[in-house]
Parts: C-alpha cells; sequence; structure tokens
C-alpha cells in the first residue's frame, strides 16, 4: 500500500489569522509539523495542502512539497481529498498543521496499522485524568469496544460516570489515516444526523458503517489555537 502524508494549512483561521506561518522559537509552525512528518521516514510524498500563496511560498522556501486546493474546501478533511484524489497514493494520513509538537512515534504507528491493511480509517486517543476536561465540549471524548475499533464519539462526557468515582476517559487526538476508498466515501455521502449533533465529521464514516480503528497513545495533544497558545509552545520545547 502507498501511504503519504497530507497537512492541511488554512491561513484564514478565524481565532488566528496566518497561523501556519506563525513562529515557534524562531521556525514557522508549518514548517515544524513538516519536519516532523519527514523524519518518521515511512512516506513516498509528504505534502502540505493549502489555498494560500503565503504559506505555499513558506513551504517552497523551506523545501517542502505543496498543492494548491481550492478556496471552496470546508475542511481539512475535504483540502486532503483534494490532493488524495489525485494523487497515485493508495492511502494518506491527515497530521494537523497546528500540532508543532506533534509525536513522530504516533505517525509511524498510525501509518503501520494502516500499512496492514484492513482498517479503513485509523484514528488515536490518550487517556485522561482530567474531570474538567472530561466535561468541556472543546474536549473530545471516544468510546470504543475491546478490540479496538470507535463505538463513538462526543463532546459530551462520555462513557458516563455518576454513579461511580471519576477515573478518566480516554481524549480523542485528531490524526487520521484513511484509504482513498474511505475518504471517497466519506465526501460523497451527506454529513450524518449525528456529525451535525456533536460538529464532529468523523461520525459520517460511523453512521454509514465505515469501521475506525482507535490507537492508544501516551502522546497528549497540544494544539494551537490563539496566539497565546505560542507561548506554550514555547515552554514546552525549553523543557
Amino acid at each position: 500500500m502507498n501511504i503519504g502524508a497530507i497537512i492541511p494549512a488554512r491561513y484564514n483561521s478565524t481565532r488566528f489569522p496566518g497561523k501556519p506561518l506563525a513562529k515557534i522559537a524562531g521556525i514557522s509552525m508549518i514548517e515544524r509539523v513538516y519536519r516532523h512528518v519527514s523524519n518518521c521516514d515511512k512516506f513516498k510524498k509528504v505534502i502540505i495542502a493549502t489555498d494560500s500563496k503565503k504559506i505555499a511560498e513558506e513551504v517552497d522556501r523551506f523545501g517542502g512539497q505543496v498543492k494548491m486546493t481550492s478556496e471552496g474546501c470546508s475542511s481539512g478533511t475535504e483540502r486532503v481529498w483534494e490532493v488524495l484524489k489525485e494523487s497515485d497514493l493508495d492511502a494518506a494520513i491527515n497530521v494537523q498543521g497546528d500540532e508543532p509538537l506533534i509525536s513522530e512515534n504516533l505517525i509511524s504507528e498510525i501509518y503501520l496499522k494502516l500499512k496492514e491493511g484492513g482498517n479503513p480509517v485509523v484514528t488515536a486517543v490518550c487517556f485522561n485524568k482530567s474531570e474538567e476536561e472530561f466535561n468541556s465540549v472543546n474536549v473530545v471524548k471516544s468510546v470504543f469496544d475491546k478490540n479496538g475499533s470507535a463505538l463513538y464519539f462526543s463532546r459530551s462526557p462520555i462513557p458516563g460516570q455518576q454513579l461511580t468515582e471519576f477515573s478518566g476517559f480516554y481524549h480523542h487526538i485528531g490524526i487520521y489515516g484513511y484509504t482513498r476508498s474511505a475518504l471517497s466515501s466519506f465526501i460523497n455521502l451527506s454529513p450524518s444526523d449525528n456529525e451535525i449533533r456533536e460538529k464532529l465529521e468523523q461520525l459520517r464514516f460511523l453512521d454509514n458503517g465505515i469501521k475506525i480503528r482507535v490507537l492508544k497513545t501516551d502522546y497528549r495533544s497540544f494544539g494551537v489555537d490563539v496566539p497565546g497558545d505560542i507561548e506554550k509552545i514555547e515552554k514546552l520545547l525549553k523543557e
């Protein structure tokens, strides 16, 4: 199976315009993500997908590969598909362009699970003991069966722990591996009811019978959402 890595990067973020170009200890965020993915040394292609000429110029500057996508893409997933469908890749890993500390080991694990076959979609979770985050709508929770197949994802606190002492939950990490056929199906299906209610597009797969394999990892997601997060990332780098 020929697997590539595709990093969607959008310039016009509502909360942080120009986010991929933000400097973190002197290096742009998009370059940091690209370096981590490239360091896995598993991919035939590592491609940044963007509709921004400014981002494309930055990628050219540090020697990365970039593909321009249409401004009509409503999500990173659609941006990934625009690149995947025009390529010779059988599958792709969608690495978020705003996670400058993304784990190279996790990317490799997603790659290997996709490579072995039988897993149309692969994603990851980490165990989280924060009760505050368990109750936050901004933190996505995951439940899965004993074989690691996702049962549901929600912004609500699941699984319910009202009758027992809180023990933690599985926090979803937004990295995905997709086969070409699975992503093609996703794009051609209408948004599902659960997807609309939860505002979680991965539920479109589950609601249409497409299995998602969930991998457990110790990596905690350190995404950049607002300008103030840059200082936090720089602090983590120093540590």
